[in-house]
């Protein structure tokens, strides 16, 4: 018989909830007439969870690599339904009530989540800094740096289809799995739909994986490090506009407001900012390169006309134009001081061309150096069969 639906459950000593998850999910296979199966990706059990699955009809997958993810990935890939649906093995997730996430993969849905909020919340079941904190920055964070749709980004319980996860390609093996499955759903432009789910208070006496604060961050790191133009580039791109629109002024004269005089210091700081603010561009190439070459994201239209753009030799010409200028601006200050007779030595207006000479040979360097770092990171190395991988 054809199995339709997978429902995996990650499992790392869950032998006092796990029994009662497995009988739901095979409650629903029996009421809904759904052919399926039930995958538990164990990530090392040593309190019998293995023996307690196996009693009950589940197929056990052994997972070596600890983590919520890996567990999830070994089991989704040895699962053998056209869709899947996942969730904790800890008794919070009502197993037996999955037809709304069958009904929209059914529908079209590439990935389907659940909405903790629309659904209801048990007593206990969220802790309030979870709840009011943690959950509504982090599920906004989402929504503004990667324009998905979904109200709650961290449900634990979604459905997907095979297709669609093989597609995603994921990567991550710790909980920043859940953010990038949906992170990589919404850039692959997949069809992704929110339904309501329930969420209780976990059946365990002991403490859960979960660590609010420790897990909080990790998941808000990986959502930054995944969007270089919100971390990188915008940020970087607005403080060198700042230098140069500020430095370009006091280049050429100093200013003064209100009896405040900026001059000579203030532009040495502009020049710090247009430093700063050029790295962090060159910084946003560099990780989405990288991104991009480990497969963490698919690359943009955009991005390949920028490939073809910014290359080795474009950075290394562009980089010695930029020392050209600096030693000439060197050259015309030496010229200045040589030239100057006694007492007509204009300090500021030798102090101004420095600084412009040092700051065009330090952007040169810096191009320089970055294009040589970014065509490293796009080699196109495989490691073919019998090759040891260095």
């Amino acid at each position: 018989m054809d199995i339709e639906l997978s429902i995996v459950m990650p499992c790392l000593n869950e032998a006092e909830t796990l029994e009662r998850c497995i009988v739901k999910a095979q409650d629903f296979l029996a009421r809904s007439g759904v052919a399926g199966e039930i995958v538990i990706g164990d990530n090392g059990s040593t309190d019998g969870s293995q023996e307690i699955a196996r009693r009950l009809g589940a197929v056990v997958v052994d997972v070596p690599v600890r983590g919520y993810g890996a567990a999830i990935y070994g089991a989704v890939h040895a699962a053998r339904g056209r869709y899947c649906i996942m969730g904790d093995s800890d008794d919070s997730y009502d197993f037996s009530k999955l037809d709304v996430f069958v009904a929209a993969m059914r529908n079209g849905a590439a990935l389907v989540m659940g909405n903790r909020f629309k659904g209801g919340l048990g007593p206990g079941a969220m802790p309030w800094k979870n709840r009011y904190i943690g959950n509504p920055i982090l599920s906004g964070l989402g929504r503004l740096l990667f324009r998905t749709p979904i109200q709650d980004f961290h449900c634990g319980i979604r459905g997907f289809s095979r297709a669609a996860f093989l597609a995603m390609d994921l990567r991550t093996t710790g909980m920043e799995f859940a953010s990038e499955m949906v992170i990589k759903a919404t850039l692959l432009k997949m069809d992704i739909r929110e339904v309501p789910t329930t969420l209780d208070k976990d059946g365990r006496s002991r403490p859960p994986h979960l660590r609010p604060w420790r897990d909080g961050w990790r998941h808000l790191r990986f959502m930054l490090l995944f969007s270089p133009n919100w971390l990188f580039l915008y940020p970087g791109a607005l403080l060198m506009l700042a230098g140069i629109v500020l430095g370009a002024g006091l280049m050429a004269t100093p200013l003064d407001l209100g009896g405040l005089r900026f001059s000579v210091g203030t532009l040495i700081y502009c020049v710090t900012m247009i430093e700063v603010g050029f790295q962090a561009l060159w910084f946003a190439l560099l990780s989405r390169a990288y991104t991009v070459q480990e497969g963490l994201v698919p690359q943009s239209a955009r991005m390949r006309a920028l490939d073809r753009v910014v290359t080795l030799e474009a950075g290394l010409l562009a980089g010695l134009a930029l020392l050209a200028v600096g030693f000439g601006l060197l050259g015309y200050a030496v010229s200045i001081w040589s030239g100057a007779r006694f007492g007509g030595l204009d300090v500021d207006q030798i102090a101004r061309v420095c600084i412009g000479s040092s700051l065009a040979i330090s952007l040169g360097f810096e191009v320089m150096l970055s294009s040589l770092l970014l065509s490293t990171l796009k080699l196109n190395v495989r490691h073919l069969p019998g090759m040891q991988g260095g």
